[in-house]
């Protein structure tokens, strides 16, 4: 069986092989762009492309503008010893062909290997950019997902299918959260997009954070920062591309994208130098199509796929989250999970910001019982956040309001049990919420202690 499988791989690889492969030439370059003659009639947008130079080797680029004489294509490094002339040959179309053998491995957005150890490719190829499944046909969001942390199991709770936002700075605990997320959360394909990362932090995540435990069932898809934008921004796609292929054989896959902003960076450099305007703060119009189109490729799947339950990570300077790619992802996904730069400099982590934190897989995620509970958490937190300011310049004096001496007596077992990290379930998560409250001796509005 494995001989035959092995001989059907051959086989699909061979069946890309051309006999013959039109030819084109350099006859221009402008600015970080070349122009080339001779593929005008028979490329497309988004084709791949072999220069072969005369001094350095050949050199990977794509097609991102045609026009009746030439077409011009990024190259993927730096075109140094590219002169007039050169031969451009099509390579491969933007399509990759993922199988069961890439789990635990480590490949770049062009479906290669990165660790060193040969690669099978799969009997069927898919693009790179991908159609979502129709909407009429799509399933509801399925069931809550254990992730480990106590905050998600009950304040943020995320469902099978559901698609959100960590916002968050630099340096406040992002990579690491989302590491914590791909080992803990209860999915059978875990789909890692490092876009735009560090070099160290790849081989970082994946010994450190992920483990061996992690990679097990994981897929990693990396593109360093060093790269060009078009291997940066094609690592999302890529990715996604990898986790439609589990998601259409049925299983429950976590896609994790780290990060949004750099994608649409890099997606920036790119429509810049195709000629497009900078019109959204400094990005082009076309970024907020970019974005939607790839988290809509996330969620539910029909009714004989499984689900890709997808954590999109957003890098906002300064805690700024009107900025426009913050803003765009905002209101196309289903929830959106703050990390505060001040709660990671008291200690607490994940330093998740609750109460400017949204799931829109409640109040239906969570029985009535523990929307109550949720409910009367909040409002302690709220209360105790208003009054901080006050509480903290000893200002207030304590029996002049019956809320605000509930929150005080309450917040630091809040506050410390939202920190949590435990591999027992939403139902205990709600049972340590329950007890954290009747150590503060918070009463429900029935009068009797609050029980999760």
């Amino acid at each position: 069986m494995r001989h035959a499988m092995r001989l059907q791989m051959l086989q699909a690889q061979l069946s890309e092989v051309r006999v013959a492969q039109p030819i084109g030439r350099i006859s221009g370059t402008h600015g970080n762009v070349l122009t080339v003659s001779g593929l005008n009639g028979v490329g497309r947008i988004g084709d791949r492309v072999s220069i072969s130079r005369q001094s350095g080797g050949p050199l990977s680029a794509e097609i991102v503008q045609l026009s009746q004489h030439d077409a011009t294509v990024i190259p993927d490094g730096a075109f140094d010893g590219v002169a007039l002339n050169d031969r451009v040959k099509i390579d491969t179309q933007n399509r990759i062909a993922p199988n069961e053998t890439w789990l635990g491995r480590i490949v770049d957005p062009n479906g290669e290997p990165l660790d060193g150890r040969p690669l099978a490719r799969g009997l069927t190829s898919r693009p790179l950019k991908n159609s979502p499944p129709p909407a009429a046909s799509r399933r509801p969001l399925g069931a809550r997902m254990d992730t480990g942390h106590l905050v998600f199991d009950t304040m943020l709770p995320i469902v099978r299918g559901q698609r959100i936002g960590l916002f968050a700075g630099s340096g406040v605990g992002k990579s690491s959260l989302m590491g914590q997320l791909a080992k803990h959360m209860s999915a059978d394909v875990v789909v890692i997009a490092m876009i735009g990362e560090r070099g160290r932090e790849v081989r970082h995540f994946v010994d450190e954070v992920l483990g061996a435990t992690g990679m097990a069932k994981a897929v990693v898809v990396a593109a360093t920062s060093d790269q060009s934008p078009l291997v940066r921004r094609r690592c999302a796609w890529t990715a996604m591309a990898v986790a439609e292929h589990f998601r259409d054989e049925g299983q429950s896959v976590l896609f994790l994208a780290d990060s949004v902003t750099r994608f649409a960076e890099a997606h920036r450099e790119v429509a810049s130098a195709a000629g497009e305007a900078p019109v959204l703060r400094g990005f082009p119009a076309s970024t907020s199509h970019l974005i939607m189109s790839l988290c809509e490729r996330a969620g539910p799947g029909g009714p004989d796929q499984g689900d890709i339950t997808a954590v999109f990570s957003v890098l906002v300077a300064g805690s700024d989250m009107e900025e426009p790619i913050a803003d765009v992802l905002r209101g196309v996904l289903d929830g959106h999970v703050v990390l505060d730069r001040d709660i990671a400099e008291r200690g607490r982590f994940p330093a998740i910001d609750v109460l400017r934190s949204v799931s829109r897989s409640l109040p239906s995620a969570a029985t009535q019982a523990e929307n109550e509970t949720i409910a009367q958490v909040r409002k302690l937190m709220s209360v105790f956040t208003q009054n901080q300011m006050m509480i903290n310049a000893g200002l207030y004096s304590q029996g002049t309001d019956q809320d605000i001496d509930m929150a005080i007596q309450a917040w630091p077992h809040l506050d410390k049990t939202m920190s949590l990290v435990h591999e027992h379930g939403c139902a205990h998560s709600f049972d340590q919420l329950g007890l954290a409250l009747r150590r503060a001796g918070v009463k429900s509005t029935n009068g009797r202690n609050m029980r999760a």
